[in-house]
């Protein structure tokens, strides 16, 4: 399926943060076939990179298509934003392995944990899902086939519920629990899965507000079953934080596995006005001492958008355990009791990753719209209420629907550029597939690329291309992806840098059942090339796609 392909006159920026150079590629065979001057074109289709940048495609390590790649061949919408390799299964979150009676608890999991629609999740994947183990599930993927290459991690929670059932929710492993779940991350490591992940984060609460499965697990435990990386010859471990899976922990589980430690994430404020230079600064400590432990940022405000039906960012508090237990109707008597508005009200503002009222705007509200893009603090203080009473005031007056928008995190653009110009860290927490209908940072390459290169200039177009490309595919054991090279394969993104960038979001229905997420559209992309064909947006109706399953890191 692949093609012959001349990109003829651009600025060739290879991705090892070399300066970049007029150049033509040459593809042929699915690869990088020369990069040189006045390379002939002979049958091969010309694309005139003239004024262009000619780049390797770019890799995000931190997706949750896991299901949605069961539906969407396309991975939409990262394709159309360069991305041309994905890792899924990050957060520990996944679907594989299930068992057939696990399958409404897991997706119930993603609904709570990752802000996907249930009815939509049930839509796409169908009651007969072909495959139950992670071998099966990777072989699935590549029966079906995708628009871009696919690495995948395995889930601390899936793996546990395999094992456990329900009660993975509620208590530690037991011994033999624990030694069969090292077994099924040996077994998926050995089948191709390109590392092992888990999360201890606050956040992550599930189903019926019970803790996500990897919660309830001791340190003990994840570090026995992590250390299934150390006996295979690849492999990184993912984390998402919490209080008792940190620095410390993270650097024991690389040194005793001797596989790099990725974790989600360091953003700014969530530390503290300055606690993000300490952390930075010793995870380059750490790096330079042998313990590859690097946490990821990202170039965008965290910014959620969400309703009191569904309040993912206030889940991790007690006082909504159960808003978390309860239907519409329960949310809704909770919401206009007295009692619970006091100890709502009494939450402090939060330092770090949180809700603040005074960066929380209406941003749907059908009842009114006259309230749409307020600022919900000021608007409280003209009526003279707590912020609190008027957000949910609002929501019960829209019954649930209404929808607040806030920056939990990130919104200090010079902290940002700390963090996006520090060598220890990584770009990462895309988050592209999950939370569809609260965000999409789907676009984090196309932004990084017009706001941080062409509008901020912190950093260089060259650092730029790095940590989209070869950065992240090193420290995750991609190992044929992220560099332009002869004899790689073609992986390969044409943009404008003068006109590169993202729009803002926008709402559609489209996912299975006609259920809503958030998109952005890119501007300035050119081409996007994967393994030598280049993508169009009738690729989805393809018999074939040219995304590969990347095994251990690398196409088979």
């Amino acid at each position: 399926m692949s093609e012959q392909i001349l990109i003829r006159g651009g600025t060739v920026v290879d991705g090892t943060g070399a300066p970049g150079r007029r150049a033509d590629v040459a593809i042929a065979d699915g690869r990088i076939a020369d990069i040189g001057e006045d390379l002939s074109a002979g049958s091969a289709e010309v694309i005139d990179a003239s004024d262009r940048v000619v780049c390797p495609g770019f890799v995000d390590i931190h997706t949750h298509y896991d299901a949605q790649i069961l539906w969407d061949r396309m991975l939409s919408i990262s394709p159309s934003h360069g991305v041309t390799s994905v890792v899924i299964g990050n957060c520990g979150f996944g679907i594989a392995p299930t068992r057939p009676e696990h399958r409404d608890l897991i997706l119930r999991t993603l609904e709570s944990v990752e802000g996907m629609s249930l009815e939509s999740l049930h839509a796409g994947l169908g009651e007969d899902w072909p495959f139950e183990s992670f071998p099966e599930y990777l072989d699935a993927i590549e029966r079906q086939g995708s628009a871009i290459n696919v690495a995948a991690l395995v889930g601390h929670t899936p793996i546990r519920m395999y094992v456990m059932g329900e009660e993975s929710t509620e208590r530690e492993a037991n011994d033999d629990e624990v030694a069969a779940m090292r077994s099924l991350v040996a077994e998926a490591l050995a089948a191709g899965a390109v590392g092992f992940a888990t999360s201890h984060a606050p956040t992550h609460v599930g189903y019926a507000g019970r803790p996500v499965p990897s919660r309830a697990s001791s340190f003990a435990e994840i570090e026995s079953i992590a250390g299934a990386l150390r006996e295979s010859d690849h492999g990184v471990m993912q984390a998402t934080i919490g209080a008792d899976l940190f620095l410390n922990q993270l650097e024991a589980i690389a040194r005793a596995t001797g596989k790099p430690v990725s974790w989600t994430a360091l953003l700014g404020g969530a530390f503290g006005p300055t606690g993000h230079r300490d952390i930075l600064d010793q995870s380059l400590a750490l790096q330079k001492g042998g313990a590859p432990v690097v946490p990821q940022v990202s170039g965008r405000p965290l910014m959620f958008e969400f309703q009191f039906e569904t309040p993912f960012p206030f889940e991790m508090m007690k006082l909504f355990n159960p808003v978390s237990k309860g239907d519409r109707e329960e949310k809704k008597r909770i919401y206009a009791n007295e009692e619970f508005r006091a100890a709502f009200r009494e939450r402090q503002e939060p330092e770090g990753f949180g809700v603040r009222w005074d960066r929380t705007e209406i941003s749907d509200c059908e009842q009114d719209r006259s309230l749409e893009g307020r600022n919900v603090a000021e608007l409280a203080a003209e009526r003279g209420v707590h912020p609190v009473d008027l957000a949910l005031d609002v929501a019960l007056a829209s019954d649930l629907k209404a929808r607040f928008r806030s920056a939990v995190a990130n919104a200090e653009e010079s902290i940002v550029a700390e963090l996006l110009q520090h060598p220890g860290a990584m770009l990462g927490l895309s988050d592209a597939g999950a939370h569809a209908s609260q965000l999409c940072d789907a676009c984090f390459s196309t932004h990084l690329l017009g706001h941080w290169v062409r509008e901020r200039k912190a950093l260089t177009l060259e650092q730029a291309i790095r940590l989209l490309t070869s950065r992240s595919a090193e420290i995750f054991g991609l190992r044929d992806r992220g560099l332009l090279a002869a004899g790689r394969p073609a992986d390969v993104v044409v943009f404008d840098p003068d006109t590169v960038g993202c729009s803002p979001l926008r709402r559609v229905h489209d996912l299975p059942g006609g259920a809503d997420r958030l998109v952005s559209d890119a501007s300035g992309i050119d081409a996007v090339i994967v393994n030598g064909t280049r993508l169009s947006e009738a690729s989805g109706s393809d018999s074939s796609l040219p995304g590969k399953v990347l095994r251990g890191g690398a196409a088979s």
